[in-house]
């Protein structure tokens, strides 16, 4: 489905004339100093990749900061400069290139949701604060964009200055999209799998809305900020932890894997279809005449769903909740007062002492960045944990359940999709303090 009015590629603003075409292959610039469209049609095609890349952005940064422990900092560091590498090769290509520009676009992924992890997860910035940064960010690429080129449409990407406008936009909505899905789970509380059905909706709104005669550029922009959260959401559900996550439990690296081979077996397919291509075939076909005054009219409907949208967020905020989606599991109320004397008294000091030194390990790997180090470590405390408690338990049930919920806090803290360094030392410092 195309969410907007086909242009010539050679001719911006321009309608296309039955017969006219560019030759398939074609690497020249054009007249003018323009290029040949190097952007893909926006078919169904386009939206089922860009979710694929989406979600790869999410699990493949995951995989590479924590499971691989590389850290942020670094991770951000070698995707900016991949970033680089390919945006340089996107640029000097003559044409589009589906195998170039879709690599242009997952490096893209994940450096945009890189940077949004940077200044939540090390910064500490607000979500509320960096979603509304990167929106304001957004509005002032597209108000320069538009000023200057009087478009924003991807139809139209046949000059150097809106071929940067438009991957400096990509990039702010990747990161606005990141920011503005974890916000959203962070005021619902909402489990993985269903945290999907927001921007899901939102879509098939902008969809409603496109047939019924919105505005094609800002229905495409609309639906092209809202598959990020759709594709980050989706990558946390397949790749988390079932039971209380709300997971399938596929783990970060299996779904990075499965969706790279989508991806890359789309685009074989669109490489040798070349049906994303924009010719003037193309652009006969699928090209509408706007009507203004309808357009202006569905930007009520746009309105409405924006309140509707914010209403559910409102209502989702002032429901019972965990902090974080899966983190509803709370110690009993009988076990929630109990002393650091009264939680380890009954059990032998030489596990309590081993309990003890595997969750001073662990806060000290976390204080030091090694996140990779900190999730290896607290592991050896689940495990140590879970072969004792056949002959811990039945000491006292009340301190076992006690010390019990204290480790699953550690454990949900250090394991968390976008893990909170504050969040973890005050978990580790919490349990530390409750092991005397």
């Amino acid at each position: 489905m195309s969410y907007e009015t086909s242009e010539s590629p050679t001719a911006p603003g321009a309608r296309a004339r039955p017969g006219d075409r560019l030759r398939v292959g074609e690497s020249v610039l054009a007249p003018a100093g323009r290029l040949l469209n190097k952007v893909p049609e926006v078919t169904i095609w386009f939206w089922i990749i860009k979710i694929l890349c989406t979600t790869v952005g999410e699990s493949f940064a995951d995989w590479i900061n924590m499971s691989l422990g590389v850290g942020l900092i670094n991770t951000a560091l070698i995707f900016t400069g991949a970033l680089a590498a390919v945006l340089a090769w996107q640029l000097a290509a003559g044409r589009y290139i589906p195998f170039v520009y879709w690599l242009t676009v997952v490096v893209v992924s994940v450096t945009g949701t890189l940077y949004t992890d940077i200044l939540t997860d090390s910064q500490g910035v607000p979500l509320a604060v960096s979603s509304g940064v990167f929106a304001a960010a957004l509005a002032v690429v597209f108000g320069i964009w538009y000023a200057r080129e009087r478009t924003l449409s991807v139809h139209s990407i046949t000059t150097r200055p809106r071929e940067l406008f438009y991957w400096l936009a990509v990039l702010v909505t990747f990161a606005l999209g990141t920011a503005t899905g974890d916000w959203t789970l962070e005021l619902t509380g909402w489990t993985a799998g269903v945290s999907v059905l927001l921007p899901l909706g939102l879509i098939l709104a902008v969809i409603v809305g496109r047939r019924l005669g919105a505005n094609a550029v800002l229905s495409f922009w609309l639906a092209y900020i809202l598959t990020r959260p759709l594709g980050a959401n989706l990558g946390d559900w397949l790749g988390s932890p079932g039971g209380g996550d709300g997971g399938l439990g596929l783990g970060t690296a299996l779904t990075s894997v499965i969706f790279l081979v989508a991806i890359l077996a789309t685009v074989v397919y669109l490489t040798l279809s070349r049906s994303d291509v924009i010719d003037g075939q193309e652009v006969t076909r699928t090209a509408r005449t706007p009507n203004p005054a309808r357009e202006r009219g569905m930007l009520a409907y746009y309105a409405v769903v924006a309140v509707a949208g914010a209403s559910l967020l409102v209502w989702a905020n002032h429901q019972p909740h965990a902090a974080a989606s899966g983190e509803a599991d709370t110690p009993a109320p009988v076990t929630s007062h109990i002393s650091p004397q009264e939680a380890t008294s009954p059990f032998p000091p030489a596990e309590i002492a081993k309990f003890r030194t595997i969750t001073a390990d662990t806060l000290a790997k976390v204080n030091s960045g090694d996140q990779r180090a900190a999730t290896g470590r607290v592991t050896d405390l689940e495990t140590a944990w879970d072969d004792d408690q056949s002959a811990l338990e039945p000491k006292s049930e009340q301190a076992w359940s006690f010390l019990d919920g204290e480790i699953d806090r550690v454990l949900k803290a250090v394991r968390a999709p976008h893990p909170d360094k504050a969040s973890e030392v005050d978990a580790l410092d919490t349990l530390l303090t409750s092991l005397g």
